[in-house]
């Protein structure tokens, strides 16, 4: 993806709304497993999304003056020796030419370079509060060179945090930024229809999750954009329930909240559905309370309206179930004055969601809650959960639906295409565990086939044969 036209737009826009002065930017670190074996590697987020590069040790550096612009990477050298063992590096070469950097240098050159990128420059963007080593190391070049003012040399002597100008752009997403979910949405989407066909009663909770991360990687998925959740019964009244260890039995109800990560940006969707294939009271019940509150939530998508419109439309229509559902006495409007509904709604309705899966960018500002706008995209994912403390009744049922919704200059649309209306679920499982049976290779042609293989209406159940 790095050599796409997307990165350079990035560049512009962030050049645009940055003011005179030198940004720089630190690759993410590379972080200790155990022994000698390191994490899996991913890229900072904010220096992904403005370089595309991927490689650690690395930092780019934006200069502006006026309309004179300049982007710089320092990069690793290419080392044959250590390249035989765990892969090629770019280089300085690659850095310019498949990375678009005007210049590049080898990163053990950034610090005896750094004071010439900050002398007599108004302002420095500085992500700080992250890596107090390196902050440190740039204030002390800052501090030499005002310590030459005599010699007519100055430090910049204002920092800002580009995250200001950042977070803005990751917040209104440009087109080909939703492309780039659409592409996660379809991987994350075909991978929960075939886990939902793959479930049986007996199987261990982590047996259904490698099912879905199975599909997300032969489906063109890179990782997954953060712990997947595979909650059968009592462990869905657990809302970041992540030990998926246990068996799922055949009166359980499902949850699975997971997202495939694809090209750095990730998908977030949450389905419930009967490990049985067929739904029963009183799951059944909590669940249409809770897929009416989605839908509720949904509908006040649209330019203009505020997160709280979108929370409080949903919130509004879970109370009234917990009344129906006799767990909770009393109105709509005293129970949400009262808070009685948080020991089974304890969240938000949703969040932004783009490069990462709790995406950056304000809900309120200045203690009120700002308004959505074309290219914004928020999860939308009402729950009820019933722990050891509710009424016996609906003891142990957690359930909670989820989708990615764009807005647009219209109202909305939703990213993410999988049944969630019981009967739909049912006829999707039926018969049950079907996936075991028909897995077929999807790669077969190139990946770039998986990532772009079908439109979200090409994947409704009558159509989704194969899994």
């Amino acid at each position: 993806m790095a050599a796409t036209p997307i990165f350079a737009d990035r560049r512009k826009r962030f050049l645009d709304r940055m003011r005179d002065g030198v940004a720089v930017f630190r690759s993410a670190p590379v972080t200790l497993r155990n022994g000698d074996v390191d994490n899996p590697y991913r890229q900072d987020t904010d220096f992904h999304f403005l370089t595309g590069f991927e490689e650690p040790e690395a930092y780019a550096v934006f200069e502006k003056t006026g309309k004179v612009r300049k982007y710089t990477l320092f990069v690793r050298a290419s080392d044959p020796e250590q390249e035989v063992w765990v892969g090629r590096r770019a280089g300085v070469d690659g850095a310019t030419r498949d990375h678009g950097a005007d210049e590049a240098f080898p990163q053990t050159e950034f610090f005896d370079r750094l004071p010439g990128l900050l002398r007599n420059r108004p302002r420095l963007y500085l992500e700080f509060g992250r890596d107090a080593a390196f902050e440190g190391r740039v204030t002390a070049a800052i501090e030499g060179l005002k310590a030459e003012a005599r010699k007519g040399t100055s430090g910049p002597w204002e920092v800002i945090d580009p995250r200001t100008v950042l977070w803005e752009m990751r917040l209104v997403k440009s087109g080909a930024d939703v492309a780039a979910i659409e592409a996660a949405c379809r991987v994350t989407c075909d991978s929960f229809l075939a886990a939902m066909r793959a479930v049986r009663p007996g199987m261990n909770e982590r047996e259904l999750a490698a099912v879905l991360e199975f599909e997300f990687r032969r489906r063109g998925g890179d990782r997954v954009g953060f712990e997947t959740i595979a909650a059968a019964g009592r462990s869905a009244t657990t809302l970041h329930y992540i030990r998926n260890d246990q068996p799922i039995g055949d009166r359980d109800l499902v949850l699975m909240d997971a997202g495939a990560e694809v090209s750095y940006v990730t998908a977030d969707v949450t389905r419930t559905f009967p490990a049985s294939g067929r739904f029963a009271e009183p799951g059944l019940s909590v669940y249409r309370w809770v897929l009416q509150a989605q839908k509720a939530a949904i509908a006040a998508i649209r330019p203009g309206a505020t997160y709280r419109e979108v929370h409080e439309a949903g919130l509004k229509v879970l109370c009234r179930g917990l009344v129906a559902l006799g767990v909770l006495k009393g109105t709509v409007k005293t129970i949400i004055a009262s808070g009685s509904y948080r020991p089974y709604f304890m969240h938000r309705i949703g969040h932004w969601l783009g490069s990462d899966v709790h995406d950056v960018g304000p809900y309120f500002v200045d203690g009120q809650p700002i308004t959505l706008r074309p290219g914004m995209v928020i999860t939308v994912e009402p729950g009820l959960y019933f722990g050891d403390a509710a009424p016996k009744s609906v003891r142990g049922i957690g359930v909670r639906i989820e989708d990615d919704v764009l807005v647009t200059k219209d109202g909305h649309r939703v990213l993410t295409d999988v049944p969630k209306e019981p009967d739909q679920i049912e006829a999707l499982m039926s018969p049950l565990g079907s996936w075991w049976g028909r897995v077929e290779p999807v790669t077969i042609g190139g990946t770039e086939e998986v990532r772009t293989r079908t439109s979200p209406a090409s994947r409704r159940p009558r159509r989704s044969a194969r899994a």
